[in-house]
């Protein structure tokens, strides 16, 4: 089929590289840089651009794009898209963009479908984009409710045939509201840690736990903006949540409560043996 791919930068020019190693698919790109429409061109990342004129050839379109960019471009080309082509997003955040597109394709013939591949690196671009970048990763499927079992399954063999080894399902509530504990939550808190006075003058004193906590704080910072304010409630909660705990180990430590502050790790341990499979 005709895959058309907009958005030639980590997530998409990785779709790119991907589809083009493991698939037979013809691979169409868009990109607002024509630089990096030609460098795919070059490598062998896409067959051909995608223009104006080769949206209505695509059977299914994948949009790289912020959230607010993929709901313009499927407003403003909703007719042209092939009637019976799926239309899938690689946001973030699942509930700002399935509310409003699923409509938009109801009415013009065609399917869309939230996604959201759960990979990424520390470097944005197509130059850091590479075919092995969903190997062993999960994506996040929201088909819209009736969407056929078909069209799922469709999408499913290719995620499976790029590398993802976990497809799954959910709806665009139930993923906003994982993804801002186990993403945005994340990092917010590894940005908001770096800004300590001691992470200027940390270095010799700092191993393993550090690079853990401070590998997601290097964002970019107007994608996460974006994608913060498009979750404000979910992630809102998460932030509240963690200031309450972290509240309750720095009353303990300032009190020298030594029973309430053992007790306190001994809870967070046991959680992550529970979520770890581990027996205590």
């Amino acid at each position: 089929m005709n895959i058309g791919i907009i958005g030639l930068g980590l997530i998409g020019g990785s779709m790119a590289k991907a589809i083009k190693q493991n698939t037979d698919n013809v691979v169409l790109g868009f990109d607002r840089q024509d630089t990096i429409i030609k460098k795919a061109l070059l490598i062998g990342a896409i067959d051909e651009p995608l223009t104006e004129e080769r949206i209505a050839d695509c059977d299914l379109l994948i949009l790289a794009l912020y959230p607010q960019a993929t709901i313009d471009f499927v407003k403003s080309h909703a007719g042209q898209i092939k009637q019976g082509a799926t239309v899938l997003d690689c946001c973030g955040v699942k509930q700002v963009v399935c509310h409003e597109l699923e409509p938009i394709a109801e009415k013009h013939g065609f399917l869309f479908m939230g996604g959201h591949p759960m990979a990424g690196v520390a470097h944005a671009g197509f130059t850091h984009s590479k075919k092995a970048l969903f190997n062993n990763a999960s994506m996040i499927l929201t088909p819209a409710i009736g969407t056929p079992i078909e069209d799922v399954q469709k999408i499913k063999v290719l995620c499976e045939n790029i590398g993802f080894t976990n497809t799954q399902i959910s709806t665009p509530e139930e993923h906003d509201r994982v993804i801002a504990f186990s993403s945005q939550l994340a990092h917010v808190v590894s940005n908001a840690y770096i800004k300590s006075p001691s992470a200027l003058t940390h270095k010799g004193f700092s191993a393993g736990s550090y690079k853990d906590l401070t590998r997601v704080a290097k964002l970019n910072e107007t994608m996460w903006t974006e994608l913060f304010l498009d979750n404000p409630v979910f992630l809102a909660e998460e932030i509240d949540g963690i200031i309450d705990r972290l509240s309750q180990y720095s009353t303990a430590i300032k009190e020298k409560d030594a029973d309430a502050l053992c007790q306190l790790l001994k809870e967070g341990r046991e959680r992550k043996m529970e979520i770890d499979g581990e027996k205590f």
